[in-house]
């Protein structure tokens, strides 16, 4: 199943300063329009141009630009919207789980050092959860799914491994860090 365009997170968002600090959809994107607390950025070749909502309505759409229909007509979707008011850069700590030690543990084996692909990790509880292990930053690393195999119900000590490095939860990081591009929207190479 596809996700339907208004619920992918295409829309980037830069505080009043021109940050980055966000990507949501273009539903999300219009509610900002509509009350005021954000501007479209109109983005060609030669200038980036801000528009409030009512100008953003009646701006014609390229061919090439994404558009819904509403009962006043086509609108086109923004790709780049600016708010207002808001100044920060807020910072966001990783969420825990895969993604998180991933990104933590730079994909590594905290074993072995070796480079994983994604399909050849998993997470180790450092003391196992059969012993009473926590999921949490603290207790899991990223590891070899063979190596977790053979470390199985035991501690490392237990297993004849040490751990590369002590785990922490990692601190929280300038939101802009987080943003990704992964739908490839030309407009956002200017910000990120």
């Amino acid at each position: 199943m596809t996700v339907p365009i208004l619920h992918r997170s295409t829309v980037l968002v830069l505080n009043r300063h021109w940050l980055a600090i966000d990507a949501i959809t273009p539903v999300d994107a219009f509610g900002h329009l509509a009350t005021g607390s954000a501007r479209a950025l109109r983005i060609d070749d030669t200038s980036v141009q801000p528009f409030d909502w009512e100008d953003w309505r009646e701006l014609d759409i390229p061919a090439t630009a994404p558009a819904i229909g509403t009962p006043h007509g086509r609108v086109r979707i923004p790709t780049v919207i600016v708010l207002t008011r808001y100044a920060r850069v807020p910072m966001v700590r990783p969420v825990f789980g895969f993604r998180g030690l991933w990104e933590r543990d730079g994909g590594r084996c905290q074993y072995s050092g070796r480079e994983l692909r994604p399909d050849e990790a998993n997470i180790d509880h450092i003391l196992p959860r059969s012993r009473g292990g926590q999921d949490c930053w603290e207790n899991c690393v990223l590891a070899d799914r063979k190596v977790n195999t053979r470390k199985g119900s035991l501690t490392p000590e237990e297993a004849g491994l040490r751990l590369l490095s002590v785990p922490r939860t990692p601190m929280p990081v300038p939101a802009t860090a987080r943003i990704r591009n992964s739908w490839g929207i030309k407009d956002w190479e200017h910000f990120i």
